[in-house]
């Protein structure tokens, strides 16, 4: 019997398609491991697994019938519980939405089928994708966070619960997660993949992203989900058709980083920081810099987007079922409507100025390192831990992954963020793998 949790994602597929393992197979294989883990890591808001079997075996007779197939044909893939499924309930973390599900698929999950995938169920997600923590534990100990708001969706791919997972980030909810679980988490450039169907939290700062094992796992499926979408004004025209290609072959000579220590290097546990001191020692093609100064607003500008997009987006929940939201989420409704429209439309225009200053990093650099979070996944599960290395990427809409390359206290995983500039999505994926091969060798 083949090892499915030694191959890659796309060698998956291969073997799937090749029929040398059956999706049935595949499928079985993985719910072994939820029978196995889930009762202590907690990652499902839904998960059926008849009904999965049942979809798996739809696929393997299609494939029988020498159809075409799309390349995840065969492959389960965990989604977010924001992430509208006609045929599963969508209760976004939160008892108001208990057993409810959406009327019609979000364009991601419609874009998954296309290529042949397989929806397996849905992961927790802290409440509206906000701050208030699911029942999810960390893989690594259950006595920690996974991080939030894509908790689920980490700790899955982290326990070999699933091959690949959705995931979306507002603030920190990919990078800091995938930091926490030790897996890779990737969020794409803003306006790449839809948001089309999926619980909106911010218009402006909503990312759909992804977790994998590898780089080119998380490549494969970012090829699956970039499409321009009508329905989301957000999405532009961008070919992702050599994105996996492109990822493999990495940049064409060694690339040179900057890496920012942020104002909140000092927040970063001892072991942790010494973990990234070792890691910029290591290569002779890093640079350390000064943060931009403009960075200091960026926090500021996020926060009265972020707050004021909440109250605006939950504004009716607030006021029907104020006392089954959490405090996070009312503090944040209430400050949310305290904000001026010039507040908010200063917000909106820093992000201009500031990425015009940010994109001249480019001319001589492949790409900027920060910590992914400020250090392994804290204690106690009341938290998913703070996103301060996070908010700035997702503000200025720029592509950025967590690789889990580094270990901090108790052996505990600590990711290593790489950004990019934004729409350069193809080379960024490159020095990804670039930099995850080094570490590995």
């Amino acid at each position: 019997m083949i090892d499915i949790f030694s191959l890659s994602v796309e060698e998956l597929a291969s073997k799937i398609k090749d029929g040398q393992i059956t999706s049935v197979e595949v499928c079985e294989k993985y719910i072994e491991r939820i029978n196995k883990f889930e009762k202590d890591v907690k990652a499902w808001a839904h998960f059926d697994k008849k009904v999965l079997l049942e979809k798996a075996s739809e696929a393997d007779e299609y494939r029988k019938s020498g159809k075409p197939v799309g390349s995840l044909h065969g492959i389960p893939v965990a989604v977010k519980d924001i992430v509208g499924t006609i045929d599963m309930p969508t209760e976004c973390g939160t008892v108001i939405r208990k057993g409810k599900s959406y009327s019609q698929n979000a364009e991601i999950v419609d874009l998954l089928h296309a290529a042949g995938a397989i929806v397996m169920g849905k992961t927790t997600t802290s409440e509206l994708a906000y701050l208030g923590p699911p029942k999810t534990t960390n893989p690594h100990d259950y006595s920690r966070t996974p991080g939030g708001s894509s908790s689920g969706s980490a700790a899955s791919v982290a326990s070999l619960m699933a091959p690949l997972s959705i995931g979306s980030q507002t603030g920190g909810s990919i990078i800091r997660p995938a930091s926490y679980c030790g897996v890779v988490g990737y969020k794409p450039s803003y306006g790449l993949i839809s948001r089309n169907g999926v619980l909106r939290t911010s218009y402006t700062l909503d990312h759909i992203g992804m977790f994998g094992r590898t780089v080119e796992d998380v490549a494969l499926l970012a090829k699956v989900l970039i499409k321009k979408d009508n329905y989301d004004p957000a999405t532009i025209y961008y070919s992702a058709e050599n994105i996996l290609n492109e990822t493999k072959k990495g940049p064409l000579f060694e690339p040179k980083f900057i890496f920012y220590k942020t104002d909140y290097w000092k927040i970063i546990d001892k072991k942790s920081r010494e973990a990234f001191e070792y890691f910029i020692k290591s290569f002779k093609n890093i640079e350390v810099f000064d943060t931009p100064s403009y960075f200091k607003d960026i926090h500021k500008y996020h926060q009265i987007i972020h707050e004021t997009d909440l109250a605006n987006n939950f504004g009716i929940y607030y006021k029907k079922y104020k006392s089954k939201l959490s405090k996070y989420m009312q503090t944040a409704i209430a400050k949310g409507n305290k904000h001026s429209a010039k507040e908010y439309a200063e917000a909106i225009d820093f992000k201009k100025q500031s990425y015009e200053s940010y994109e001249e990093v480019f001319e001589d650099y492949h790409g900027v390192l920060t910590p992914s979070s400020p250090g392994v996944a804290p204690k106690g599960l009341k938290s998913t831990g703070t996103a301060e290395f996070n908010k700035v990427w997702s503000y200025l809409g720029t592509p950025c992954i967590s690789l889990p390359l580094l270990e901090g206290e108790n052996n505990l995983p600590l990711g290593v963020q790489l950004v990019g500039d934004r729409y350069d999505d193809h080379r960024f994926l490159g020095v990804a793998k670039w930099l995850e091969k080094e570490c590995q060798e």
